[in-house]
């Protein structure tokens, strides 16, 4: 179906790509894993047609192989204004309007009438026929594949800027099935889904016939949905393919690196025999010379004590066997890959109470998304907040740190409470700054220490000075972590804080969150994340999709 021959890509003189070369067949679900900044979202677009190779060569069969692409984060067009797109102008956008397209192709009947012997005239009229059955087509599936994705009950002007990020993912993931794709390409596509949706989209993914590669660093979904592995290696630039789900790949390469470490370690054993050897030889040759080689050494005295021509022979053999051994058959250690080191550290102490609820409705105005909520956080919680997506999760936090006032009731924080707020889309960040300036703007470091420490969170030489509205997703998550370990707060709201985190830095958070002394709470959907964290959960529960929203909570 698709396959990709010695495809090569850089960015200067930086090798993102490196003759990479795979084949994915009908069918195939394939994970596409790698650490962020190792180059799978360049490799998507390169299969997507969005991106040009350097070198290297794609084979689509058929030729004309309907390619789903389903991009990292919802974006719009260059030609579209954010502020002003609602639900329906999208979707006119995404298949076309059919009243658009019907009266563009009554001009070009008209003018064919006039000109019928234009080619030009004919090919534009094709198109154009062409764009029209495709947008009626579209059109006509789109109340099914929106109600299949939860959408459907959005009314047709409800403005973009009013969906949440779930919400989002869902209308880009629609957009993408409007066309019937035989080949999808997925980068990163259960971001900010609920566990609802993320078992309907592994549902979906399992009956679908075509083909998928698929890059997501949700585990569980990994495991539920994929039958192959490629491994994009960030040092190699190359990729290398794994059978079955992610936990089979694991297993694979953790038996492929105990295998490494062992070649390595028997290696240097014989190295280090040889190299001995080797000084023996040496010393007697020193000895047949006239000079002071005999130095007491009795493994030299017994192995070499004929000096013989054979025994010459066997030393100059040894020899050249070292030579290749530590050249053409060197076995390098096995690289450590460094993940990002993430400290909460010392944080402040505060009050047994943090955070009390009262009779709070938290929504906007004429919209009230929750009611009647009563509840209490305790030092050291680690709360995970669910629900729906757009049922009131981020709107919930956004009440609790005060950018949105309760609609009714009260919002309590307890004594010496130092709250540190990541929202979903790292919009607390200054899209103008950089990272150097925006840790120095919240802890006194000095230029040395803010870069040792931005070195924690893989930002490295001059990236510490690159506009944050220039990183990546995944980049700028690991600097709002950064930013809440510099401000030393002590209670965390994390708005699906490991959305955009490769594998290995979800791990390491994990690890951090177990030992941070003070108190959390987390919108989160990654289900092996939320066995490992929660104490408590709290659940948003809505009798329907326009119900107000309530609140249950049960401890773990």
């Amino acid at each position: 179906m698709l396959s990709a021959n010695q495809i090569s890509k850089s960015y200067g003189i930086e090798t993102i790509l490196d003759r990479v070369s795979f084949n994915l067949n009908s069918g195939e679900k394939v994970a596409l894993l790698g650490p962020n900044g190792s180059g799978k979202t360049t490799l998507l677009r390169i299969l997507a047609g969005l991106e040009r190779s350097d070198a290297g060569s794609l084979t689509r069969d058929p030729p004309g192989l309907r390619i789903g692409y389903l991009p990292q984060g919802f974006s719009l067009s260059p030609d579209l204004d954010p502020s002003n797109e609602n639900l329906g102008s999208y979707l006119f956008h995404i298949h076309g309007d059919p009243a658009e397209l019907s009266a563009r192709l009554e001009e070009l009947a008209g003018a064919l009438a006039a000109f019928p012997g234009s080619p030009e005239l004919q090919r534009q009229y094709d198109q154009q026929l062409s764009g029209l059955t495709a947008a009626a087509e579209s059109a006509g599936r789109a109340p099914q594949v929106l109600a299949a994705l939860g959408l459907a009950h959005l009314p047709i002007n409800t403005p973009l800027a009013h969906l949440s990020g779930g919400q989002k993912t869902r209308l880009a993931l629609a957009s993408v099935l409007f066309s019937v794709p035989e080949l999808l390409l997925l980068d990163e596509p259960t971001n900010h889904l609920d566990i609802p949706m993320l078992e309907w989209l592994e549902e979906w993914l399992l009956a679908f016939r075509g083909a998928a590669l698929i890059v997501s660093h949700d585990r569980a979904f990994l495991d539920r949905t994929v039958t192959g592995t490629l491994e994009l290696d960030p040092v190699t630039h190359t990729v290398k393919a794994y059978p079955g789900n992610y936990t089979a790949y694991l297993e694979h390469k953790l038996a492929e690196r105990e295998r490494h470490w062992q070649a390595y370690k028997q290696q240097q054993d014989e190295i280090a025999h040889l190299q001995q050897a080797a000084a023996h030889v040496r010393g007697i040759a020193r000895f047949k010379r006239g000079g002071k080689g005999d130095t007491g050494d009795k493994f030299a005295k017994g192995f070499f004590a004929n000096r013989t021509k054979g025994t010459i022979a066997r030393a100059k053999h040894l020899e050249r066997r070292l030579e290749q051994l530590l050249h053409e058959e060197r076995i390098e250690k096995p690289i450590q890959t460094w993940q990002m080191k993430l400290d909460f550290g010392e944080t402040p102490a505060s009050g047994r109470s943090v955070l009390e609820l009262q009779e709070l409705a938290a929504g906007y105005p004429g919209e009230t998304l929750l009611a009647g909520v009563n509840c209490q956080v305790w030092y050291g919680a680690r709360v995970a907040l669910i629900g729906p997506n757009g049922s009131g999760k981020t709107t919930l936090l956004r009440t609790i740190c005060g950018q949105l006032a309760p609609l009714a009731g009260t919002v309590r924080l307890g004594a010496n409470i130092r709250l540190g707020y990541m929202t979903q889309e790292q919009a607390e960040l200054d899209p103008d700054q950089d990272a150097y300036t925006s840790v120095r703007k919240l802890a006194p470091f000095s230029e040395t220490e803010a870069r040792a420490f931005l070195h924690q969170y893989l930002f490295s030489g001059d990236e510490v000075f690159l506009p944050i509205r220039n990183l990546s997703y995944g980049e700028r998550a690991r600097l709002s972590l950064a930013c809440l370990v510099a401000r030393g707060c002590n209670f965390l709201l994390l708005d699906e804080p490991i959305n955009h985190l490769d594998i290995p830095s979800r791990a390491r958070f994990e690890q951090a969150v177990a030992a941070y002394q003070g108190t959390v709470m987390a919108v989160v959907h990654d289900r092996y994340f939320m066995a490992g964290f929660a104490s408590e959960i709290w659940e948003i529960e809505k009798e329907n999709e326009s119900a107000v929203g309530g609140l249950k909570i049960w401890a773990v």
